[in-house]
């Protein structure tokens, strides 16, 4: 099970917060009990197996000297590679791809350590018991380890986004000083394969004649949509309000007021997920939902406008949800 804090009316607001939030549940169990397995998993497990398929073509695309061509594999390789960092490490952290704990398991170890390069206990903490157990607190699920207060702004935005393929299998060996040498083992073990063979194939099959050239590529690919991911994370707060630790409100006002759904892109749909871009807001009242099943619900509801929308369309008493959305 997702480890979550209790869910509690903020102070000052409605006693109803609590009954309403359970009234959306059952709404969306309801949604979730007459779908499909396909709606329930099979289309993002799907979207997950078409970019490991078309890992090969991208791989032998970097053969060509046609600079359209190698530009082509380029992209193919770097989409493929965020669609399973990103959009496979969050559902897998969230055991949104599967009933089964033990293929959720399996699949968290896959996507989160072999694909992503990062340790799997430590991104399950950082995203769930941090992230969204305390949106918006300062020093806490704020996003605050992105946070480099050394660079000015253009830096920040522009340029410190490349450090990402390097910086993310530096922090996992970081953190590895505090889990059990067995685990550390094989979170070693798990990420040296997905690297060394990345780098095996960009030499064996892509042609690359030096270690530096292939390095040079693990790179790109792997840099490819850093700039949109870190943009992402900055846009989906701008604007909210920020809690300190020692007086923020209860976890029923930071799960409504905490986070923005961002314009649908299918680029960024594809790569990283509805419950990242369009369906945040959702994805943080309702976070065990696959993408498919996120934008389900959203659409479901509104017109596509999401829980918020309910008040617009008037499909629901506007003072009833307006009481959930303004804890």
């Amino acid at each position: 099970m997702e480890p979550t804090e209790p869910m509690e009316p903020a102070r000052s607001a409605p006693r109803g917060g609590e009954a309403l939030l359970r009234e959306l549940e059952v709404l969306v169990q309801d949604v979730v009990r007459t779908s499909s397995w396909w709606e329930r998993h099979g289309v993002d497990c799907a979207i997950l197996a078409l970019s490991l398929l078309a890992l090969p073509a991208g791989f032998l695309c970097l053969r060509w000297e046609n600079a359209l061509v190698f530009a082509s594999g380029i992209t193919i390789l770097g989409v493929c590679h965020y669609t399973l960092t990103v959009k496979g490490s969050h559902l897998a952290t969230h055991g949104a791809l599967t009933e089964s704990k033990r293929w959720s398991k399996i699949w968290l170890l896959f996507f989160v350590e072999v694909c992503t390069a990062f340790t799997a206990e430590h991104a399950t903490h950082g995203h769930i018991k941090m992230h969204h157990a305390y949106t918006n607190v300062v020093g806490l699920g704020d996003s605050s380890t992105w946070r480099l207060p050394c660079l000015n702004r253009y830096v920040y935005m522009f340029l410190a986004p490349f450090l990402l393929p390097i910086a993310t299998p530096l922090v996992a060996v970081e953190r590895l000083r505090k889990v059990e040498l067995g685990t550390a083992l094989r979170t070693l073990a798990l990420i040296s394969l997905g690297l060394y063979s990345h780098y095996w194939l960009l030499l064996n099959v892509s042609g690359f004649k030096n270690p530096s050239s292939a390095l040079g590529c693990m790179f790109l690919t792997r840099s490819l949509l850093a700039h949109p991911y870190l943009h992402v994370n900055i846009f989906q707060h701008i604007g909210l309000p920020m809690f300190s630790r020692d007086n923020k409100p209860r976890r029923i006002h930071m799960m409504s007021l905490g986070v923005l759904n961002l314009a649908r892109l299918p680029v960024l749909d594809w790569a990283f997920g509805h419950s990242i871009i369009s369906c945040h807001v959702e994805h943080h009242l309702f976070p065990r939902l696959s993408d498919n099943m996120c934008l389900k619900v959203v659409e479901g509801w509104a017109g596509g406008a999401g829980i918020k929308g309910l008040l617009e369309d008037g499909k629901e008493d506007s003072s009833a949800w307006g009481g959930l959305l303004t804890l």
